[in-house]
């Protein structure tokens, strides 16, 4: 489909399945074509405590099938919601991000760079030489990217590409500029993700020229300036980029079958986040407050931050290896704990005990949400409390009236309404103690209270609870 028809398409279905999608744009080409975004989400637009995912298509302008490809699988998760359990699943449990095309100009053009001939997946900046460091010269499309990078938390990505079948990720280059294996501190995990792509695919797994269907990008052929290294540096997100088509821009009568083989596969490595790897929150003791605290493993030299408005926290993992978990923030004691990473995702929360020492905890407090010296319409925390006390004791004491009087009108056996009055008349402690037999002390914990919020108390109220003998604290 063509660039108009595609924006036609993204339109579409935003309308169709308007109650689990959001269409939003990142940005737009160098001439001017917007890039748009489908999130699905049983919560579009709404930041949640769940990891997100993002699938871009068409970095290249001359490999098509990416494009193509997404939008069947946004329809079919439309389609299959509360039918199929891994459409739910994906629905209910992950925000996931949909770029069909990243770069409409080249399609247009039908060449790999966008209008500027600037290869998009060599246009980020790079860990081992200085190359793209100048932002000004840096693509709209790239400069999109990276901002959609800022404002989102992704937990991981995979880039659709063509010309070859096979699932790759990090390092794509090596420092030596060699054709070499160059493996991430995270090799096990990327290795396990790739794996579960190619696994599901029709026939990745059973290639002859990669292994299992899988392959280090410097040991295949090393590129810098690549989207993917930089996602995993600089914006925790571990991304894959994914050759699904030999053919780079094949008959259109194959994208079915190209479909077939591809769907399974794109499905499950979305599913791999809430299906594997451990997740939790990270809270203060001080209020529970959430801390966008790092998480590290033992081992793998590499941190995950926790979000700030939840303090959630999702980390990639390959099962069925053991992990030393350790969370940490500046102010607060670290805590470390020992998993067993099975089959099955584990969820495992922190809870922080801020530092020990004057200045610390003051650090500390300081951002702590719901100190009892925040005010309320004026009243702070504990006033609220103590007037909320007072008025429940107050109720306590008119039940108690009204089954005293009861049981006299049933001893008597008078038919008399009773009357209860929110303040009794004004009378003396003397004359409420001549009523009944409760004991004339006023308790002291309620009288200090009382005198410490500086709350003004009908004179009727005072009475009874002068004669109150049950206010037990």
């Amino acid at each position: 489909m063509t660039n108009s028809e595609l924006e036609k398409a993204v339109k579409q279905f935003g309308q169709r399945c308007s109650s689990i999608s959001r269409i939003y744009s990142i940005g737009k080409s160098v001439n001017g074509v917007k890039l748009w975004v489908m999130e699905i989400s049983d919560n579009p637009g709404i930041e949640e405590s769940e990891p997100a995912f993002k699938f871009i298509g068409n970095v290249h302008g001359d490999e098509p099938v990416g494009r193509e490809l997404l939008m069947l699988l946004a329809n079919w998760l439309c389609d299959n919601y509360m039918k199929d359990p891994l459409a739910t699943l994906i629905i209910k449990k992950v925000h996931l991000h949909i770029l069909p095309t990243m770069n409409p100009d080249g399609f247009s053009l039908r060449k790999r760079g966008n209008t500027n001939n600037i290869d998009l997946n060599r246009d980020f900046p790079d860990q081992f030489f200085p190359v793209n460091d100048d932002l000004d010269s840096r693509q709209p499309e790239t400069k999109a990217i990276m901002r959609w990078l800022k404002e989102i938390r992704f937990t991981a990505s995979a880039t659709l590409h063509g010309g070859a079948l096979v699932a790759n990720f990090p390092w794509d280059g090596s420092e030596n500029q060699k054709k070499q294996y160059y493996a991430c501190p995270d090799d096990t995990t990327f290795r396990y993700m790739a794996s579960v792509y190619s696994h599901s695919h029709h026939n990745m797994s059973l290639s002859t020229e990669f292994q299992e269907g899988i392959t280090n990008g410097a040991a295949w052929y090393p590129i810098y300036g690549g989207m993917q290294d930089w996602n995993y540096i600089h914006a925790g997100c571990f991304e894959l980029t994914l050759e699904i088509s030999d053919v780079k821009w094949p008959n259109s009568t194959e994208l079915p079958t190209l479909w077939e083989y591809n769907r399974m596969s794109m499905l499950n490595l979305v599913a791999s986040l809430v299906k594997t790897g451990v997740h939790g929150r990270i809270l203060s003791t001080e209020c529970g407050q959430p801390l966008p605290a790092s998480v590290t493993i033992k081992g793998i030299n590499y941190t995950v931050k926790a979000g700030e408005a939840f303090g959630d926290y999702h980390r990639m993992l390959a099962p069925g290896e053991s992990y030393e978990v350790t969370v940490s923030m500046l102010g607060y004691q670290s805590k470390t704990t020992r998993i067993l990473l099975e089959d099955e995702a584990m969820s495992v929360d922190f809870i922080l005990d801020p530092e020990e020492g004057p200045g610390k905890q003051k650090q500390v407090q300081s951002g702590c949400s719901c100190s009892y010296g925040v005010e309320f319409l004026g009243w702070t925390v504990m006033e609220v409390s103590l007037l909320v006390m007072v008025i429940l004791a107050f109720f306590c004491i008119l039940l108690r009236r009204k089954t005293i009087f009861h049981k006299q009108r049933q001893s008597v056996g008078q038919k008399r309404a009773l009357v209860v009055h929110l303040f009794p008349p004004l009378q003396t402690a003397e004359e409420a103690r001549q009523e009944t037999d409760w004991a004339p002390q006023l308790h002291p914990v309620l009288s200090r209270s009382l005198y410490s919020a500086r709350l003004p108390i009908p004179p009727g109220l005072l009475a009874e609870i002068n004669d109150s003998s049950y206010l037990n604290f």
